[in-house]
């Protein structure tokens, strides 16, 4: 894993209950674990010491995920870094690596994935997901997206996706395809 040996992890989310069970997940797989619920408190940890390995989500209540891998790979270059987020998109994951982190995974991820994330070789290449999400299950996880961007406001949603606000309610109010 890490070339000193150094086995500290800093898990940064605001969700206390999946940070808690990751925690608890990675160090059964030998990391020393920290936790941090914002950018602040994230911020004062990795200047107290930064840490070997992070795992950062993207939205925090305070900021940007983003600003916590900067400051870890500011304080120690060789920290591997994985940015974790329900809101992907390929503007961000460019930011992430360019700040310093190897990978990026969309929510929700297991232990496993991101126990992969963290351990890979740096020339390592990912490997093509077993079941990939079709088509309408793709436009739901948009449509999803946008209406948590625009705060759960139908009407908003409805005008920047260019649809009909009563279309988007029902589409809202089905299932998830698979």
């Amino acid at each position: 894993m890490a070339a000193s040996g150094d086995q500290t992890l800093l898990i940064v989310d605001d969700d206390k209950s999946f940070s808690q069970r990751l925690a608890r997940a990675m160090e059964k797989r030998g990391f020393l674990t920290e936790t941090a619920e914002s950018v602040s408190e994230a911020n004062a940890k990795v200047d107290a010491s930064a840490p070997a390995f992070a795992v950062v989500d993207l939205r925090l209540e305070d900021g940007n995920g983003l600003d916590v891998v900067e400051a870890i790979h500011s304080r120690r270059p060789e920290a591997r870094a994985v940015i974790l987020t329900g809101y992907g998109n390929i503007a961000t994951a460019v930011t992430a690596v360019k700040l310093g982190a190897i990978d990026y995974l969309s929510k929700p991820a297991d232990a496993d994935d991101i126990h992969a994330a963290l351990t890979q070789r740096p020339h390592d290449k990912a490997e093509p997901p077993e079941n990939p999400m079709s088509a309408d299950r793709v436009r739901w996880e948009h449509i999803q997206r946008v209406y948590e961007l625009c705060d759960r406001n139908v009407s908003e949603t409805a005008r920047r996706l260019n649809m009909h606000r009563r279309t988007l309610q029902r589409i809202l109010a089905k299932r998830a395809p698979r």
